[in-house]
């Protein structure tokens, strides 16, 4: 019998076996693959090169759960990179860059007016990630329920309200309902400053960015860190797998159990309270409860008995948002790509490569998502990680990865066949090539995702990366449904650890941190392991 079973081993899923082993529960971790990292993998699928198959940078990951875990005495490693850069059809480029200063002289060789803008700019977006930051790490309260615990956190955020002035939180409240577009118009003119700056805004998000919600989206991926630089991003030495390799063997160095290779069949369910999980070949394995890493569609839909469960629960359940919009390319090179726009070892190539240079050409890409067809001129988020980690090809080799919106679910109603993951392939190769001729020469090998592909094989329902769509009638005290926030389900002993849950997705590991403590709470089990914990009746 084990005290937790917690089903995939994703780095949600590890998270919090880990904070679960580390208090003295026998934990073990099912996985249906028979690798584990869920979305943050990294597989040889071409001799000696390492894929970042799906997720592929890192700042959000928190840096609580790095010491807590002790990761770096496991391995982990984050580089950060050096900015990035826009290329323009008319043969240009918007460079970007690590140090503040550089980018407002940057941005001033295209628009005076944007380079004074640019300050404005920042610290608004710096003060909503501080006002949101300090919420990632905690539960959010039920607001229809009178427990001590909520009434806790009620006033909490009360108090983070109340301290801000009148005009900052009729801003705050804007920013997190408006589009992206038209919260740039109000700093910025040029073109491909907006668009640069729009990035952020409709990664793995169902949404283009004249849509209502895409700023907050931004601020999601804004809010993290790399070294407490807050905002900046970087590679996981060795690819995005080595985090959950450090997590895996932080855990097994806390005396817990990882079954690869089987997956769940159904979680057990007695006396309305769940004992354990039935496994794909008929194992079963019994626990004292079950965390799923699963998205909650998945777990309730797919592997829970509804007889088990209330119809309104069903019901919500049901209308969650999941829908896919994003697309993966991991390619093998056999030498740096020259794009024709950036001067000769411009440091750009170290960061994140776009060829979207408006707003509208984001918004017409969207529109291709709207009609059930992925983007005939997609936004590509471009990547040589290697040109800062040699570790993950052979000497003088690199590794592309290409994060691609937008691919819907389905193709016009249907599921897609290997001949539209073919053209989709062909359509974000053709891009790069126009600005990098002879890109084409230097493909070695390329490994397309869909959210076919990522349905099938990670388990992300209809390929949607973050486990459900980061709008806001879906966060925070609504994530994944009003009145079950806090972790827990109809099902006594059944918790959600994964994306769907608040905060939301990305490679952050708080929505695990987070149901382990309320596992550990709810056991009465001290949490002196877990840095910054805060206070809760």
């Amino acid at each position: 019998m084990y005290d937790a079973v917690v089903i995939g081993a994703g780095h949600n899923g590890l998270v919090a076996a880990c904070y679960l082993a580390r208090a003295g529960l026998k934990t073990v971790i099912v996985e249906k693959n028979d690798w584990i990292g869920g979305a943050a993998v990294s597989r040889e699928l071409y001799p000696g090169f390492t894929y970042s198959n799906c997720s592929y940078v890192s700042s959000l990951f928190r840096p609580e759960i790095m010491r807590d875990l002790d990761l770096p005495r496991h391995g982990l490693q984050i580089l950060p990179y050096e900015g990035g850069a826009l290329m323009t059809r008319d043969g240009g480029y918007l460079g970007m860059f690590r140090d503040h200063e550089v980018n407002r002289r940057e941005i001033a060789r295209h628009s005076r007016r944007d380079a004074e803008a640019y300050d404005r700019y920042a610290r608004d977006i710096l003060r909503n990630c501080r006002l949101i930051r300090p919420m990632l790490m905690r539960r959010p309260p039920d607001l229809a329920s009178f427990h001590p615990r909520d009434l806790s956190e009620l006033l909490w955020l009360a108090r983070q309200v109340t301290g801000q002035s009148e005009a900052a939180l009729c801003d705050m409240l804007r920013f997190w309902t408006m589009s992206i577009s038209d919260f740039l118009d109000e700093y910025f003119e040029n073109p491909a400053v907006k668009a640069y700056q729009a990035v952020g805004s409709i990664i793995g998000t169902a949404l283009g960015p004249m849509s209502p919600g895409t700023a907050y989206v931004l601020l999601h991926h804004a809010m993290g860190d790399v070294d407490g630089n807050v905002g900046a991003w970087g590679y996981a030495r060795g690819g995005m797998g080595s985090i959950t390799r450090a997590l895996a063997d932080s855990f097994r160095a806390a005396g817990g159990e990882i079954r690869a290779g089987v997956g769940v069949q159904e979680v057990r369910i007695k006396g309305g309270r769940a004992t354990g999980v039935v496994l794909a070949n008929g194992d079963e394995i019994s626990a004292r409860r079950v965390l799923s890493n699963m998205d909650v569609r998945r777990t309730f839909l797919g592997h829970v008995d509804r007889k088990e469960l209330p119809p309104d629960f069903v019901k919500r359940v049901e209308r969650f948002k999941t829908r896919g919009s994003s697309g993966k390319l991991n390619i093998a090179l056999d030498g740096v790509p020259r794009f024709t726009a950036l001067p000769e070892g411009a440091p750009n190539l170290k960061g994140d490569l776009h060829f979207t240079d408006t707003i509208e050409a984001m918004e017409r890409a969207y529109d291709d998502w709207k009609a059930g067809h992925f983007s005939r001129h997609p936004f590509q988020d471009v990547m040589i990680p290697t040109m800062i980690d040699p570790t993950m090809t052979p000497p003088g080799k690199h590794f592309m990865s290409c994060f691609v919106q937008y691919a819907p679910p389905q193709i016009e109603g249907r599921a897609w066949t290997d001949a539209d993951r073919d053209a989709f392939a062909r359509a974000c190769i053709d891009q790069i090539e126009a600005h990098a001729p002879g890109f084409r020469n230097l493909i070695l090998h390329v490994e397309v995702r869909t959210p076919r592909e990522l349905e099938a094989e990670v388990g992300l329902t209809e390929g949607n990366i973050f486990q459900g769509e980061l709008t806001f009638d879906q966060m925070f005290f609504n994530r994944p449904v009003p009145g079950y926030a806090n972790y827990r389900s109809p099902v006594k002993d059944l918790w959600i650890c994964g994306s769907s849950t608040h905060p939301g997705g990305g490679v952050m590991g708080a929505p695990g941190r987070n149901a382990a403590r309320e596992v550990l709470r709810d056991l009465r089990q001290p949490v002196s392991h877990m840095s910054d914990a805060y206070a809760i009746v």
